[in-house]
């Protein structure tokens, strides 16, 4: 990476790469004579440890959860056991992000926080099938996911091409340190592609249904809880850019909505592994 290729016309945010941010949004009707999706989400089958607590004991509670699960603790967890125990550095010799550091911590707080996402959501007496996968068919809803990557990748197009003509200031970085990663070469794609796939597309979804959950019983609601995390989720990403922040900030907030109106995280998982798979083979293909 000692050139630096030339910028194409469209330089998305990728999804997925090491930050500690989440998102949410609002249950929409259930169509008519269709079960009610979100019927298992009612205060009333709120379980152990929220049953018989205060509210206040509720909304602490579900505060440091989604602390807990906003990947803020768990990649600092993993980033100090890799630089101290393991003797990892995080940075290459000419201070770039270091591909096989990125990628390994990535897919160990996926694992981990999935793992605590599954405790904590039986822990509460809820039923993990039913937060994630919801009652819709998968296969209607996994076309669903793919017939929406397209319209997800033309919104980024307008968005961000929007944003650095009207705003010129918030593009101020000129090469995105991840998009380097996935440029030294098709196996450096391909490393990165998991990143983007697992850590972006099936961590985030799933991060963000569980933290919505949190939002909508416990914390104000499921509005307050697409504004927060949209603005928390958007944030994690400036590192790319403060024009590619505020575009990824809008995507969590497209795909919080989906989930709520779906009740089933297998649409927005899959447009959002589209998108960044979209965008992976972008950067393989034109630098």
């Amino acid at each position: 990476m000692n050139e630096t290729p030339a910028e194409p016309l469209v330089s998305a945010p990728i999804e997925g790469t090491p930050k500690g941010a989440p998102y949410v949004a609002e249950r929409a009707g259930t169509p008519e004579g269709a079960p009610d999706e979100g019927a298992a989400y009612g205060p009333e089958n709120v379980g152990h440890p929220f049953k018989g607590a205060s509210n206040v004991q509720r909304r602490a509670l579900a505060i440091s959860e989604v602390f807990l699960c906003s990947s803020v603790p768990t990649q600092l967890l993993i980033q100090t056991l890799m630089v101290t125990v393991f003797g990892w550095n995080p940075l290459t010799a000419d201070d770039q992000f270091s591909l096989s550091f990125v990628v390994t911590m990535s897919l160990a707080d996926t694992l981990l926080l999935i793992a605590l996402m599954v405790v904590l959501t039986r822990a509460h007496g809820e039923s993990v099938k039913e937060l994630w996968l919801g009652r819709r068919p998968l296969l209607r809803e996994t076309v669903l996911g793919l017939a929406l990557v397209p319209w997800i990748f033309l919104m980024v197009v307008v968005l961000l091409n929007g944003l650095r003509l009207l705003a010129p200031a918030l593009h101020n970085v000129e090469t995105n340190p991840m998009e380097q990663l996935a440029s030294g070469g098709a196996m450096n794609a391909a490393a990165f592609g998991l990143v983007a796939i697992f850590a972006g597309g099936v961590r985030e979804e799933l991060q963000r249904a569980f933290l919505l959950r949190r939002f909508e019983l416990h914390l104000g609601g499921a509005r307050v809880g697409v504004i927060v995390l949209s603005v928390a989720f958007g944030l994690g990403h400036a590192v790319q850019g403060w024009d590619a922040a505020v575009t990824t900030g809008a995507l969590g907030a497209v795909w919080a909505v989906l989930y709520l109106r779906r009740r089933s995280s297998v649409a927005p998982l899959v447009s959002h592994a589209g998108f960044n798979s979209l965008e992976i083979l972008r950067i393989a293909i034109v630098g």
